[in-house]
Formats: structure tokens, sequence, C-alpha cells
């Protein structure tokens, strides 16, 4: 009798098809950008954390929902360092997903290279000031990396190009200690 019972083999099953992810946020890959964790909201949208450059001092990360407009990329906690790392990053995100019911959005489609040069462009006027020239740095674009969907050579190629064209309007110091650069939006003119 327990000769019959390990006898018998079961017939071999083909495994299912696998099935696609949701559109929005496991397939999508925006350029630019590198997703570090992803977490799904009440109403399964997703929240993500992402990471668009390893920085001199570390890597940081942002998290956006793309459900609600719900970005942000730094800690009012801290004195001293306000850029989210992974840890920091991964609780927020966990956080805002919790209490988020936001419905799935579609995914940002990718501007064309106009559309993002001219964003990049506005984003440099829009720092002027009429007593200094201010000092950009790519951080400050993290939180619409997103919709940007550009890597960060991409971007010091239009700033560089943007210097080039309209020096009253930006200007690049290159440090003389290495090969760092620096971006300014020079100073309004006065009236």
């Amino acid at each position: 009798m327990a000769l019959t019972l390990f006898a018998r083999r079961p017939e071999a099953v083909e495994a299912p098809a696998p099935e696609p992810w949701p559109e929005i946020g496991e397939t999508w890959k925006p350029e630019g950008v590198t997703i570090a964790q992803r977490y799904y909201n009440q109403a399964h949208a997703v929240v993500l954390v992402y990471t668009t450059d390893d920085g001199p001092s570390g890597t940081y990360y942002s998290v956006a929902c793309l459900g609600c407009h719900y970005a942000t990329a730094k800690d009012g906690k801290h004195t001293y360092n306000t850029r989210y790392g992974l840890a920091d990053a991964a609780t927020v995100a966990n956080e805002h997903a919790t209490a988020c019911r936001a419905l799935p959005r579609d995914i940002p489609a990718r501007p064309d290279d106009d559309t993002v040069r001219e964003r990049l462009h506005a984003w440099v006027r829009g720092a002027r000031r009429r007593n200094e020239d201010m000092q950009l740095w790519l951080s400050e674009l993290d939180l619409i990396r997103l919709t940007l969907q550009r890597t960060n050579d991409w971007i010091v190629g239009v700033l560089k190009q943007l210097a080039v064209d309209e020096p009253e309007i930006l200007r690049i110091e290159r440090s003389q200690y290495s090969d760092y650069l620096s971006y300014y939006a020079r100073r309004l003119p006065e009236n």
C-alpha cells in the first residue's frame, strides 16, 4: 500500500505566462533617474524613492507620489544635512503611501528636447536677483526630474550652451582645484 502512494507522479504543469506589471511605476524607467524603491498607496498609486546622481558627499534621494502631487527632497528635522538618505526617504515614502488615497495618474510623458530646454532656461531666468549672482545647483531640479526625464550630462550641456548663447543670463566657473563647474544666474540689470 505504501508503494502505491508514492508510485504516482503528478503531471507536469506549464507555468502560467507572466502577467505584465501595472503601467504606473513598475515598468517606467525615466531617463536620468534611478528608482530605488516603490510603495503602493491605498488606491494603488505608486510612491517612488529615487536618486538622480551620486553627489560628492554621498547619494541623496527624493520621494514623489504618482497619484497626488506630493514630492520632497529635503528633511526639515536636521540642521546640517537636510537631504534624504535611503532609510529616511523610505520612511517618508512609506508614511505618505499609508496616508495617501489618490488614484493613480498617467505616467508623465517624456517631453521633447525643446520643451525641456525652455524649462531649464526659465529656471535660470527665474533664479536671477537684483543684488547678486545666484549660484544654481543641479540638485534643485530633483523634484521635477520625473517630468524632465533627462540625464545630468544632457542638462549640463544645455546650461553650457545657454552660457555661450546668453552670457548676460548665465555664467559658468571652473574650480581652480578640480574640474568642478559652478553655475551662476547673473544679476538683473539696473534700470
